[in-house]
């Protein structure tokens, strides 16, 4: 006969003590970088809950339903609603965003992980003047951030311009954005809110982060103290006359900035931020870029980079057996059609009469050589450093009110830069910032 054990009442309560202790050094060391984790005492603990819970029903429809087919236009304007107690959540355009995901290699089962756990969102207090909320998931791959409505609103009707930008350039700068959404709450209170790749992921060796404009005004943030761990994103003038060391990959990150800002552009859009990291490389992962074998691996991802799904809703990539993946063309960090008369080239290939045709589509398409990483889109390695390197807060239309204030701007801070200006101005000026600031 089986006899039940029961634990002392000291050993329970020394247990439970060290338990305690245990979360209580975490949340104290994620205080410390700037992150605080939302437990039950913090004021967003019931919000992020009915975030977790609807988000799961959401992904979980997903999963139910997936589906391999072309997007059609019903797609983009389609809105499921759950009803659960206490709130409802709506999601927008969902075929698309999960097309998105799938394209990007992010499995449903991965994402539903990520951000329905049982583990804590963080909070991410930010120095942007926006009044907007910053959710993390706990292994800090995902953030959360609120909308207005008349943001969320813009990128709903510029979702099919934002897929075929990310169809034509798959390996664009652009934050990735895997979701849009609406809670509304028993008190009748309802918040929009986006699902999009952290840039900065995984962040575990960055020494320093950016928050790029390409202007003067209101661009210095104080540095945290030395020794302290707090993390803080700086500014332009913080960056001073440092350099992104790329060497032959610069050629390809100003081409990318050039094509990614045009595009914001065309849509009347400012304001937008390039975020930038870096951390020193160690010693295997510059030895791991040079081998042969790494090169085959991430010359397959950088042309088909999805992992699930075939190849999800990006077109351009290619079986990996493709013959034209065994001899690549790199210049400059992209990947380049071979010249005429070739002998590797696919017009005297007799194996692979379309090598020379993929060569010149990825070379339209400015694809690089992408390093074999989770986050790899947004990852470039130079000689020494490794750089996270992406596009943000890309929702600011020129607008009259916006006219406005670039009048306003430009008399009280006469000869100085400054954020508001007209798109064109913009994207050139930032352009021109990367271009002074790489080498």
């Amino acid at each position: 006969m089986m006899q039940s054990t029961v634990a002392p009442r000291g050993f329970v309560k020394r247990s439970g003590t060290l338990k305690r202790k245990r979360w209580g050094g975490l949340r104290r060391q994620w205080e410390l970088l700037g992150l605080f984790e939302i437990d039950r005492h913090h004021e967003f603990y019931s919000l992020t809950c009915m975030m977790k819970e609807g988000l799961a029903t959401s992904i979980q429809n997903t999963i139910d339903h997936a589906t391999t087919n072309e997007l059609l236009d019903e797609d983009f304007i389609a809105e499921d609603t759950q009803i659960h107690r206490g709130f409802t959540l709506e999601t927008f355009a969902s075929p698309v965003f999960a097309s998105l995901r799938a394209s990007l290699g992010v499995t449903e089962q991965e994402y539903q992980q990520s951000l329905c756990s049982d583990k804590s969102y963080l909070q991410f207090i930010s120095n942007s003047k926006s009044k907007a909320d910053f959710f993390l998931t706990n292994d800090k791959r995902f953030f959360l951030k609120t909308q207005n409505e008349r943001e969320i609103r813009f990128l709903l009707d510029n979702l099919k311009n934002y897929m075929a930008h990310l169809q034509k350039y798959p390996h664009s700068l652009l934050v990735k954005l895997l979701g849009v959404h609406r809670i509304k709450m028993s008190c009748r209170l309802k918040r929009y809110f986006i699902v999009m790749q952290s840039v900065f992921y995984p962040d575990d060796r960055i020494s320093a982060r950016y928050d790029i404009k390409g202007c003067e005004v209101s661009r210095w943030t104080d540095p945290s103290p030395d020794g302290c761990q707090i993390i803080v994103v700086l500014k332009d003038l913080n960056f001073g006359e440092q350099y992104i060391t790329l060497d032959q990959q610069r050629s390809w990150l100003l081409r990318q900035m050039e094509i990614d800002t045009d595009f914001l552009r065309s849509l009347n859009v400012l304001d937008y931020s390039l975020l930038l990291a870096h951390q020193p490389l160690q010693q295997d992962e510059r030895q791991q870029a040079l081998s042969f074998a790494s090169l085959i691996v991430r010359t397959k991802r950088s042309v088909n980079p999805s992992t699930s799904r075939g190849c999800g809703g990006i077109p351009g990539a290619v079986p990996e057996d493709n013959p034209a993946l065994t001899s690549p063309e790199i210049e400059d960090g992209r990947f380049k059609a071979a010249p005429a008369g070739d002998r590797r080239s696919g017009e005297s290939h007799p194996s692979c009469p379309q090598s020379k045709e993929l060569r010149q589509d990825l070379d339209a398409q400015n694809r690089r050589l992408l390093p074999n990483l989770k986050n790899a889109l947004h990852v470039i390695d130079g000689p020494d450093q490794r750089y996270f390197i992406g596009i943000i807060d890309i929702f600011t239309v020129y607008s009259l009110k916006k006219r406005l204030e670039y009048w306003w701007k430009r008399l009280r801070h006469p000869g100085r830069t400054f954020s508001t200006v007209s798109p064109q101005m913009y994207c050139t000026r930032l352009c021109q910032w990367v271009l002074d600031h790489t080498k």
